[in-house]
């Protein structure tokens, strides 16, 4: 009897961490929506690095924790990018990085799941709520999240000269994971 109170207890530290991830670099993506005088365009960031610990069953333990290039912005316009990465927006040689990272997730009665946490973009810091979808398959999954950013919170074209900007910035990131 004491030898399987035993096991338990030494098998009891392994369960209490949510899965830990590994991001597939090559075959994720982080994008976003937005429109200049009412014409929309798509970006997305080429550069992001995401720790992922999730465990559906255990959300209390789940983790994200994202860091984006933000010189690697793309939209498929060098004029564009270029306005995004001076001191307008994202003023890239200040501040290079924008940083997400949770602090709660919650679970809905309809079964979605959502994840609050903090961004930071250039010297501002918001909340942020993602709807999550986390689909897992043999020793890898797909995690989709969703939001819709306000570009005033983190004073990206806050000059009047920007009005014909979008001032909510749809944004969608999709990762394939694999199992560390």
């Amino acid at each position: 009897m004491k030898r399987i109170l035993l096991a338990c207890v030494l098998l009891l530290p392994a369960l209490a961490f949510a899965r830990d991830w590994q991001v597939d670099a090559a075959q994720s993506t982080l994008g976003f929506k937005a429109s200049y005088q009412g014409d929309g365009f798509n970006g997305s960031f080429k550069h992001f690095e995401a720790n992922i610990s999730f465990d559906a069953a255990d959300l209390a333990l789940a983790k994200f924790d994202v860091t984006v290039d933000l010189a690697s912005a793309d939209t498929g316009s060098s004029e564009r990018d270029d306005t995004l990465k001076g001191s307008d927006f994202f003023a890239v040689a200040r501040f290079p990085q924008a940083h997400f990272a949770t602090e709660s997730f919650a679970k809905a009665a309809d079964g979605s799941i959502s994840a609050n946490g903090k961004l930071t973009i250039r010297d501002k810091t918001a909340p942020v709520t993602l709807k999550v979808r986390f689909v897992e398959s043999g020793g890898g999954a797909t995690l989709d999240v969703d939001t819709v950013l306000k570009r005033a919170d983190y004073g990206l074209g806050a000059g009047s000269d920007w009005v014909d900007i979008s001032a909510e910035v749809p944004v969608h990131g999709h990762l394939i994971l694999r199992a560390k």
